[in-house]
């Protein structure tokens, strides 16, 4: 039996996870997220790639490239989560299941992050758990495509 494949895309800034922000994004780095993420993905026995972009199109072109590849998008949008109608159409159009992350809890936040335009392309919302976000994801990505089947 194939293993099951998670995409984790990361936006803009998240590069500078650990230095940037730490009393609202923590000490931790993508990378030792990408660790934590991949030591339970190993265990669950799921397979995961993990890329970061501070390019729009980017991540607009990996969303595109999913559909066929991947079972189920574990996206945090960053900065592009309140702006990005691109993302958002490529969401929709490639019928990937996808779950939006954030580390810090966007609805408690200024007012212009507390908007997410990609929310509602989505199948479901993982905020304000900071590096935790990320297992949750990869846990209820286990869920979401058991219910794809």
């Amino acid at each position: 039996m194939q293993s099951m494949k998670v995409l984790f895309l990361n936006g803009p800034n998240l590069n500078l996870l650990g230095q940037r922000e730490p009393e609202v994004y923590g000490h931790e780095t993508l990378a030792d997220i990408e660790a934590k993420v991949r030591q339970r993905a190993a265990a669950l026995k799921l397979a995961v790639d993990f890329r970061q972009s501070n390019l729009e199109g980017e991540l607009v072109d990996w969303v595109q490239q999913a559909k066929g590849k991947f079972d189920v998008i574990v996206l945090n949008a960053a900065a592009y989560t309140h702006t990005s109608i691109a993302l958002r159409d490529a969401i929709a159009a490639v019928e990937v299941p996808t779950i939006e992350i954030h580390l810090s809890n966007i609805h408690a936040r200024e007012k212009f992050r507390q908007k997410s335009l990609i929310a509602p392309v989505c199948c479901g919302q993982i905020t304000g758990f900071g590096p935790k976000s990320y297992l949750l994801a990869l846990e209820a990505s286990v869920d979401v495509k058991a219910k794809t089947n």
